[in-house]
């Protein structure tokens, strides 16, 4: 195997704490991953893995298909749940716990002696990946690898992760719109995860916010005209009765969903040139077509700390039909996307790695 360009990417910019996300399911994440867990190994990078939910089972949960296993090397670090152990098809020895508890036990750092395969069901709660990061930075991992969970992308925040790998590929075809429809969502999921990072004098103004949680608002001046430590799912209300002061900045700590998106673009209409700053794109529950109408009306939107796109990986096979010429979908998303880093990983992996599983 060969160095890819996609593991080039988060090594040139530094990442030591990858997110790989899912546009949806049989997007191709476990491939991604399993690629860069190999990638790691040919570079001599101590690697930990660990996940929101739960990967390397034998069948999906939701659709019941075979799904491809996580395949770990000697001396991969895996944070998992006691009860995965029972059937991982390595031998492991266990170097840590977290005291942090699962439906399937408790989240234990184990560290692989060979090659092979193994589920892995990790903390779930942010606080609780937090934990469990650094748990396996101490134990010596250089990176560490967030697998996340289908509808989950807060494993993807910069609060957690440097930068993050998005899998996307024909199973996102849900309309029969061809490549070009999968192309489309694509990029309307990176619009929304890629808005631009507040500049620091912006940043400095609306941190308390995000410190305390809440929502904040200021006027032109930068006199702070509200700071309510709510919870941001039910802050339209508040919002919408402000008094008829003049409002240029409004800073949401938590989820916008879509009623919250609604009383800021009814704000905007009153206020032109409104700025609105949110954590990072993982907590905008909407469309694409709304970021853009809010922009097309004067506003403008950005995040406390933007997120890091180490790249695009493709899979164009799609297990309910219709999937993709490899190919010709690897050559669109290039031409798509030509800012980013756009990979097939199975093409990537024209050469085998010493020491590989039949």
């Amino acid at each position: 195997m060969r160095s890819s360009a996609l593991w080039q990417s988060l090594r040139d910019r530094g990442m030591s704490t990858l997110a790989v996300m899912g546009m949806t399911k049989n997007t191709g994440k476990t491939v991604c991953l399993n690629h860069l867990l190999a990638q790691a190994k040919l570079h001599d990078t101590a690697v930990g893995i660990t996940s929101i939910g739960r990967d390397g089972e034998e069948r999906d949960q939701v659709f019941a298909i075979p799904k491809p296993p996580v395949l770990v090397w000697p001396g991969c670090l895996v944070a998992t749940a006691r009860d995965t152990l029972l059937r991982a098809k390595v031998r492991w020895k266990q170097i840590g716990a977290t005291g942090i508890d699962s439906p399937m036990g408790e989240i234990v750092i184990v560290r692989a002696q060979e090659r092979g395969e193994m589920e892995i069901a990790g903390a779930s709660r942010s606080h609780d990946q937090h934990r469990v990061i650094a748990l396996l930075k101490q134990c010596g991992a250089a990176l560490v690898i967030l697998d996340g969970a289908l509808g989950r992308s807060h494993h993807a925040s910069p609060a957690i992760a440097d930068g993050v790998v998005l899998a996307t590929g024909a199973a996102v075809n849900g309309g029969g719109g061809g490549i070009g429809d999968v192309l489309k969502k694509t990029r309307d999921r990176l619009a929304i995860l890629g808005i631009a990072e507040a500049e620091p004098a912006l940043a400095a103004q609306v941190q308390s916010v995000f410190e305390r949680g809440g929502v904040g608002v200021w006027n032109a001046d930068g006199s702070c005209l509200l700071d309510a430590r709510i919870a941001t799912l039910n802050a339209a209300s508040t919002l919408l009765t402000l008094p008829a002061e003049s409002v240029a900045t409004i800073a949401v700590s938590g989820a916008v969903g879509r009623a919250l998106w609604q009383a800021l673009s009814a704000l905007l209409a009153k206020h032109p040139g409104l700025t609105v700053v949110v954590a990072d794109g993982t907590k905008l529950f909407v469309d694409a077509t709304d970021l853009a109408l809010f922009a097309r009306a004067g506003g403008r939107l950005c995040a406390l700390r933007g997120i890091r796109l180490a790249g695009i990986a493709l899979n164009p096979f799609s297990p309910f039909g219709g999937s993709f010429d490899a190919e010709e979908f690897f050559a669109a998303a290039r031409g798509a996307f030509p800012e980013h880093v756009v990979s097939d990983v199975v093409l990537a992996e024209s050469t085998p790695l010493e020491g590989a599983l039949p």
